[in-house]
């Protein structure tokens, strides 16, 4: 029918449908958002089997960004006001969320459309082919949708033709302010810079980051993360470690020590920023990053405690066909650590794949400012510049040069030859 308004009006011969056949047309338009979201296929994805404190053996911090994700994803469901941006790595139960609220979302008979970016980019090039629908009908019940979720956001291949499709979907719906859910492993400083900037404006978008690890991972008895060594560090605490006063140290040498002894206290009870040290061998950086994850995992929120060494050669195992995970998770979960402790940085003799993975790992963690210690007998002459230059940044990480020499179990006694 025509709406019935003078010549000039906004909505003067604009088509719209009878009041009879309203009802029966949202439930059309309803029933064919649910079929391509498969929403039937995440039926068991609600609140209700959500568990707001994660699995036995989480910290606390780790559940506490858990918990505050999910009632923030239930405050949103009932309201759809505005965007919500949940970010985390693999696993940690952003999709969970995101499909619980398109599941209370069409309980509640709004129509909603939940699409992973990768299927949402098919069903668009499937359309140019479709007998059954135009790109141009599909496009637009996709950005009209009542209620839009985008999961697994980043994870696309970025052509110039997807990045274009999804800016103008973002981008619409920016500025007709319709409801928009996206989950991401991404930093904002790696998504495209248009939908970037809508994504960062705070009076349209809620951002909530989770720091929880994969679900599907397993965690050790300890609750220690998979790829964490610190089982085997248990004795290195802060009660065990040596002040060397008994030793013939050199006053700046011991005074080196117990800058850096101080320095890891205070950066083990509020870890903020990085904090660097660096000495030669067995002169105690490594018991030092020991004992803070220690201390940290004693309040229950285990750091993510690996050898470089170590770290490269899991990524590297990755890449065998009886992996059971892929590269592009492994090095998610490294680089989102909520708490990384890197032992034994060297840089100076790697290959260019190793050089850049390191330094993709240190720029993630540099521009998201992730808590990080690091040791290194490295100078920082050595070390690749562009390494260097994060770890120059003095509003962001601390230097501490331990220049004490090699421990060997206190006051040495003289020796015969």
């Amino acid at each position: 029918m025509r709406a019935d308004v003078p010549m000039g009006h906004p909505n003067f011969g604009k088509l719209e449908v009878c009041v009879c056949r309203q009802q029966n047309v949202s439930d059309q338009i309803r029933d064919r958002l649910f079929s391509l979201s498969h929403l039937d296929e995440l039926e068991d994805l609600t609140f209700a089997t959500f568990k707001p404190r994660g699995r036995k053996g989480l910290g606390e911090m780790q559940s506490n960004s858990l918990e505050m994700a999910f009632n923030q994803a239930q405050h949103y469901a009932k309201n759809l006001k505005g965007w919500l941006l949940l970010q985390g790595g693999y696993g940690c139960g952003k999709t969970h969320l995101a499909a619980g609220i398109a599941n209370f979302a069409v309980e509640m008979g709004v129509p909603t459309l939940f699409l992973t970016v990768p299927d949402l980019l098919d069903t668009l090039r499937f359309s140019y082919d479709s007998e059954d629908t135009t790109f141009e009908e599909r496009f637009d019940e996709i950005r009209n949708a009542s209620l839009l979720i985008l999961d697994d956001f980043g994870t696309q291949n970025a052509t110039a033709w997807a990045q274009e499709k999804l800016f103008q979907i973002v981008n619409y719906r920016y500025i007709n302010k319709l409801p928009l859910v996206v989950t991401t492993n991404l930093a904002l400083d790696e998504i495209e810079a248009r939908i970037r900037s809508r994504l960062a404006d705070p009076e349209l978008v809620t951002a909530c980051r989770i720091n929880a690890p994969d679900f599907r991972r397993p965690m050790d008895d300890t609750g220690h993360p998979e790829l964490s060594s610190l089982n085997l560090m248990a004795g290195k605490t802060f009660g065990t470690f040596e002040e060397r006063a008994n030793e013939s140290l050199q006053a700046d040498e011991l005074k080196s020590l117990q800058k850096a002894l101080k320095a890891a206290h205070t950066f083990a009870e509020k870890p903020k920023g990085w904090l660097v040290m660096m000495g030669t061998y067995g002169s105690g950086k490594t018991h030092l990053a020991a004992a803070i994850a220690n201390y940290r995992a004693g309040l229950g929120d285990p750091p993510l405690f690996v050898m470089v060494p170590d770290l490269l050669d899991h990524l590297r195992a990755t890449f065998s066909p009886n992996s059971n995970v892929t590269f592009d998770r492994r090095f998610d979960e490294i680089r989102t650590a909520p708490l990384l402790v890197l032992d034994d940085l060297g840089t100076q003799s790697m290959t260019p794949w190793v050089r850049e993975k390191l330094y993709q790992l240190f720029n993630h963690r540099y521009n998201a400012e992730l808590p990080t210690v690091i040791t290194t007998s490295d100078s920082l002459d050595e070390m690749d510049a562009r390494i260097r230059s994060r770890l120059l940044d003095g509003k962001l990480c601390t230097i501490y040069a331990v220049t004490a020499p090699s421990y060997h179990g206190g006051k040495g006694k003289k020796t015969k030859k």
